[in-house]
């Protein structure tokens, strides 16, 4: 994602997947701005610190509600899918008291980081575009005096999943129904103690899925009762320079941006083994050891990992990283759910 300021030079040529979605959103923005359809903004809730915060949010054509539904209706995952971004929408953005005018990217996002004093806990800010009702962002400000983060991953984390088969992936993001989808078990709890373990630690859900079913996994977070966090999501589709976005680069950069805005903070860094969150944390801990408080690593069972595309862990519970695990000393955790993580952050005296 990026923010397109007022003024700026023309962007390098495009990928033609880029162009050919550019041209295809083009032509059905004109045709469906004429047939009951109108400009919204989505808020995504950002986080900072004092003196800045990062602020998202997403600029859609909706259809309008006429009239409302006498019985809620099942929310399948295909739905938020059925949506199309409004390119290089003016925005303004009211944070603090200060003003600043931007404009959404060519995917109708807007991601920018803005100079505001708003005070540590959560806040809000409020983004306006012409043609949609202003909405109120929150965002997380984080307290310079903490020193302990949690970041998550959500896919089998958090929520089962059953990622990356490609069948069982579109099913459970497209078709099932959202109040269907299951949380793994313990994992709450988990952590619900660690946000009290350590009080005003913010905490973050870093995934690879589209910024599409980010109000679905914020409701499902919510529901589940799980802290509320900021969601660091991607977009899918084509990109300025190639057909996909890549999953793990998009995590290693957002691992390393969160280095650069908090370099105080020790992260605990929280994943499971049917993707490739073991890898991508075993870098991260060898690149900057000093901003890692642990990884906790949730093992799938023999099943969950076949059906997640990968092969069952070790019977002796090895994570497949035992450099990393001797880089942390005692500090690598595995456990099938979040009771088993919990007590073995117990028994190292980590909380």
């Amino acid at each position: 994602m990026s923010l397109i300021p007022a003024g700026s030079a023309p962007a390098p040529r495009l990928h033609r997947a880029a162009r050919i979605e550019d041209a295809v959103h083009q032509f059905i923005e004109r045709r469906l701005g004429q047939g009951g359809w109108d400009v919204t903004i989505i808020p995504y809730a950002g986080y900072g610190a004092p003196g800045w915060v990062r602020v998202l949010g997403r600029v859609l054509l909706t259809r309008l509600q006429r009239r409302p539904r006498r019985r809620p209706e099942k929310v399948r995952g295909w739905r938020s899918f059925a949506t199309l971004p409004v390119q290089h929408a003016p925005v303004v953005i009211e944070a603090g008291g200060r003003r600043h005018e931007a404009r959404s990217d060519r995917s109708g996002f807007v991601d920018l980081v803005v100079e505001t004093d708003l005070a540590p806990g959560w806040q809000s800010v409020r983004l306006s575009s012409p043609g949609a009702d202003p909405v109120d962002a929150p965002v997380r400000i984080v307290d310079p005096e903490l020193k302990i983060g949690v970041l998550s991953d959500i896919d089998d984390t958090v929520m089962v999943t059953a990622l990356p088969r490609p069948l069982l992936a579109a099913w459970n993001t497209f078709v099932l129904d959202e109040h269907a989808r299951m949380a793994v078990p313990g994992m709450a709890v988990l952590y619900e103690r660690l946000v009290t373990a350590y009080p005003g630690a913010p905490v973050l859900y870093l995934s690879t899925g589209a910024w599409n079913v980010a109000p679905t996994l914020t409701r499902f977070l919510s529901r589940h009762l799980y802290p509320a966090g900021p969601l660091l999501l991607t977009n899918w589709g084509p990109t300025a320079d190639s057909w996909f976005r890549n999953g793990r680069e998009h995590k290693r950069a957002t691992l390393a941006r969160l280095v650069r805005e908090f370099p105080e903070i020790r992260w605990l860094l929280i994943g499971d083994d049917g993707q490739h969150d073991q890898e991508i944390y075993a870098e991260f801990a060898a690149k900057h050891p000093d901003n890692v408080a642990a990884v906790l690593i949730r093992r799938l069972s023999p099943t969950q990992a076949v059906l997640a595309g990968g092969f069952p862990a070790p019977a002796d519970g090895a994570d497949g990283n035992a450099s990393t695990a001797g880089l942390l000393g005692d500090r690598w955790f595995c456990a099938p759910d979040g009771a088993g993580l919990w007590r073995l952050l117990r028994e190292a005296n980590l909380v």
